[in-house]
């Protein structure tokens, strides 16, 4: 376990500069040789799933490895993953060294983020959309942005660095209460936030008449398995639809999925059908995947999940 982890630690000090990032993974299960091991990093504070009954029954072990190999200030486990109960594993936390704030603050991409590794979706941060949020910034410039399903706020932020104005639109008010908190941390005023359902706050913006330089779409998976891929194409379809309606002509469109069940060809069909129904000529300017402390196997399918679509819309 040390060995693996340190060679794991070894690729991501190549990958990252600590000034500007110091959040990160550590370790991404299969593709770092760790199956059902997942440790992030937030500024010298590691948070891990031991998502397998094999791995949990090592966890201290495990601890006692990331303690001789980086001298972390404390080490957190997320046992709240659904997926232990397949393992017979109860659902609770644990505290397995040092101590962990309620709030730890971060460096992304030069903002300073707090995340809530107790409390937070997985272990507090969607860490695979890093290079992703920075990218959206060259199409945020000087223009009027809607970020949808905006969790934290990580492509809000990210598109306040250059754009005039952001709305942040989600369901939590307590994410949307993190939102408003990074944005004073970070000096930003031309955020606002709207706690809402994404679907109809599309519909009702499109009432409206309203328009956006650009849109950008982080919906939570749709599809967890291969049975549901059918109904989640068509919700992809429709909030997809409802997005590139809100584009002005020459806007643009950044839209995610992170379910490896709706893989990269079926999505791009999404995408076309979308364009086709809403009469818009649409251009493919980049497409991304998650970030590189996220590696994925070519032997392994599964581990190749995040898709991100940015596109022109006339």
């Amino acid at each position: 376990y040390r060995e693996r982890i340190a060679a794991a630690g070894s690729l991501r000090a190549k990958l990252f500069d600590p000034a500007q990032n110091n959040c990160y993974r550590l370790v991404f299960a299969e593709a770092d040789d760790l199956p059902a091991l997942i440790i992030d990093c937030y500024a010298g504070y590691f948070v891990l799933e031991c998502l397998s009954l094999g791995v949990d029954m090592r966890k201290k072990m495990i601890a006692d490895a990331l303690v001789s190999l980086y001298s972390p200030k404390g080490i957190y486990m997320r046992g709240d993953v659904a997926v232990r109960k397949k393992e017979g594993l109860p659902l609770e936390n644990e505290l397995l060294y040092g101590e962990i704030p309620d709030k730890i603050l971060v460096k992304e991409n030069g903002l300073t983020m707090s995340v809530d590794v107790k409390n937070g979706q997985k272990t507090g941060y969607f860490l695979d959309q890093k290079e992703n949020r920075f990218a959206v910034r060259r199409y945020c410039r000087g223009a009027r942005v809607l970020d949808c399903f905006c969790n934290s706020g990580g492509f809000s932020l990210n598109a306040a660095t250059v754009a005039r104005e952001v709305t942040a639109v989600d369901i939590s008010p307590l994410a949307l209460e993190s939102v408003r908190a990074n944005a004073a941390r970070n000096g930003f005023t031309n955020i606002r936030t709207a706690c809402a359902d994404a679907f109809e706050y599309l519909r009702a913006l499109r009432a409206a008449g309203e328009t956006f330089g650009c849109v950008i779409l982080d919906p939570p998976a749709f599809t967890k398995s291969k049975n549901s891929v059918k109904n989640a194409v068509k919700g992809y379809r429709e909030i997809n639809l409802r997005g590139m309606k809100l584009v002005r002509d020459g806007g643009f469109l950044a839209t995610c999925s992170c379910s490896h069940y709706m893989t990269a060809p079926l999505f791009e069909k999404m995408l076309r059908e979308s364009a086709q129904s809403c009469g818009r000529a649409v251009k493919i300017l980049e497409v991304r995947v998650q970030a590189p402390d996220h590696p994925a196997l070519l032997a392994a399918e599964e581990t190749s999940y995040l898709k991100v679509f940015i596109l022109q819309v006339k």
